[in-house]
């Protein structure tokens, strides 16, 4: 079983900034990447951020500039630090991990947090 588990969120003023954090844990788990996905309210899912590994990071239009994504391989963890907060940054956002586990492709989600940007 691989968890998947999240922290950081919650209210952050505009112009502020957010950190989120995630680290992957289970057996046979070979990391692929690493990314960060969020879902607006009323909205589908989309891709934040994501880096593969021992690649470059890749981020939507919408944060470049203002959001890094890290990762620490040893850990199988990974930062999203974002700046300049803007009130529709508002969503859930969720840390997914690609893998392969006994050799099958293999894709894992967190449970969201809540990141609401309002004054």
């Amino acid at each position: 079983q691989v968890q998947v588990v999240e922290s950081g969120g919650g209210l952050v003023q505009p112009g502020g900034s957010l950190r989120l954090s995630c680290q992957a844990s289970g057996r046979e788990i070979i990391i692929t990447a690493m990314g960060w996905y969020r879902q607006p309210p009323g909205k589908q899912r989309e891709l934040v951020a994501s880096i593969p590994t021992g690649g470059i990071p890749n981020y939507a239009d919408s944060v470049k500039g203002r959001f890094t994504i890290s990762r620490d391989n040893a850990k199988n963890t990974v930062l999203l630090q974002g700046d300049s907060l803007k009130p529709e940054d508002t969503a859930v956002y969720y840390c997914n991990v690609q893998g392969r586990r006994w050799g099958v492709p293999a894709e894992y989600w967190g449970q969201g947090t809540q990141v609401t940007v309002s004054s």
